[in-house]
C-alpha cells in the first residue's frame, strides 16, 4: 500500500492494483498541497474507487490521467461523471454491494457522511471499501464512526481519516479521538492516518501534522495491539505478511511517525 497523500492510496494485492480517491494536483480551488507527489505509482491501476462526490476526493483532472479502461466504483448516481471523461467500466455502488474484480472482492459499506452534489450528478451517499483476497483492507473514505464499524470482519489493515483540511472539523468526519474509538471498534491489524496533512487553503496550518501523531499515541495507549503506520506521501506499507503476530514484527513492533 502506497499513500499519495490526502485519501489516495495505491494497493496492490493478489495482481490487482486497486486506487483510491485520486487526487494529485497541487490546487483544488482554494486548497493547496504542502508537497507533490508522482501519480506514476498508481499508473495501470485495474480499479479505481471513488468514496463520494467532494470535489477533494473525486477530482475529474486526477482522474484523467489514469487508464480509461480501469474499472471505476462509484456511488449511485454519480456515474455520469465518469462515463463522459471516457471511462468505460463504471459501476454506480451503494453500501452492501459486492463487486468481484480477479481474485479480490470488493464490499461497499456504510459512511457516516454528508450527501454529496454537485453539477452533473444527483442526491448520492458516500460510501466505504473493504477490499478482501489473502489480505483485506478497509478504506474507509470520509465518514464519523457508525455502528456497522465493528461487524467488518477481519481487517489486516485500516486506511482512517484522522483530520480535513480546515481549521475546523465538521460532523461527518473522525478526528483523533474518534479514529482510535474506530480502531477499538474494527480491531484491525495494522492502521494507517489518512486524509491529513496534506491539502489546506493557502497556507498550511500551524501543527499540520499533528492530527496524525496524535492518532498514533493514542492508540499505543487505548489499542496497543494494533500497530499504527503514519506515513508521508509517497511512503508505502507492505501487505505481506504472514499472520497477525508476524504481521505486527514484519511492519515494525514500533509506532512510526516518519519512516515506513
Amino acid at each position: 500500500m502506497t499513500w499519495l497523500g490526502h485519501s489516495c492510496a495505491g494497493i496492490r494485492l493478489d495482481g490487482v492494483l486497486i486506487v483510491t480517491d485520486p487526487v494529485f494536483r497541487q490546487r483544488i480551488f482554494h486548497l493547496r498541497r504542502k508537497s507533490g507527489v508522482d501519480p506514476t505509482a498508481v499508473d495501470g491501476a485495474d480499479v479505481i474507487l471513488v468514496s463520494h462526490v467532494h470535489y477533494d476526493h473525486l477530482d475529474l483532472p486526477s482522474l484523467d490521467r489514469l487508464d480509461p479502461g480501469a474499472q471505476v466504483l462509484v456511488p449511485a448516481g454519480a456515474g455520469g461523471l465518469l462515463r463522459r471523461r471516457g471511462f468505460r467500466f463504471v459501476r454506480e455502488v451503494a453500501a452492501g454491494d459486492d463487486v468481484d474484480v480477479g481474485a479480490v472482492r470488493i464490499r461497499v459499506t456504510h459512511a457516516e457522511h454528508s450527501p454529496g452534489r454537485r453539477v452533473g450528478t444527483g442526491k448520492t451517499l458516500p460510501v466505504g471499501y473493504v477490499i478482501a483476497g489473502t489480505r483485506s483492507v478497509y478504506f474507509a473514505g470520509d465518514t464519523d464512526l457508525f455502528d456497522g464499524m465493528g461487524g467488518l470482519g477481519t481487517v489486516h489493515l485500516a486506511l482512517l481519516p484522522v483530520a480535513g483540511w480546515g481549521p475546523r472539523l465538521p460532523a461527518g468526519h473522525l478526528d483523533p479521538v474518534r479514529a482510535v474509538q474506530a480502531l477499538e471498534l474494527i480491531r484491525p491489524h495494522v492502521a494507517i492516518p489518512i486524509h491529513w496533512g496534506t491539502y489546506a487553503p493557502w497556507r498550511r496550518p500551524r501543527g499540520a501534522e499533528g492530527p496524525a501523531t496524535t492518532f498514533a499515541e493514542m492508540a499505543a495507549t487505548v489499542a496497543p495491539a494494533v500497530d499504527v503506520r503514519v506515513l508521508r506521501p509517497g511512503q508505502s506499507c507492505p501487505l505481506d505478511y504472514r499472520s497477525t503476530q508476524e504481521g505486527v514484527s514484519a511492519l515494525g513492533a514500533t509506532r512510526s511517525t516518519g519512516t515506513s
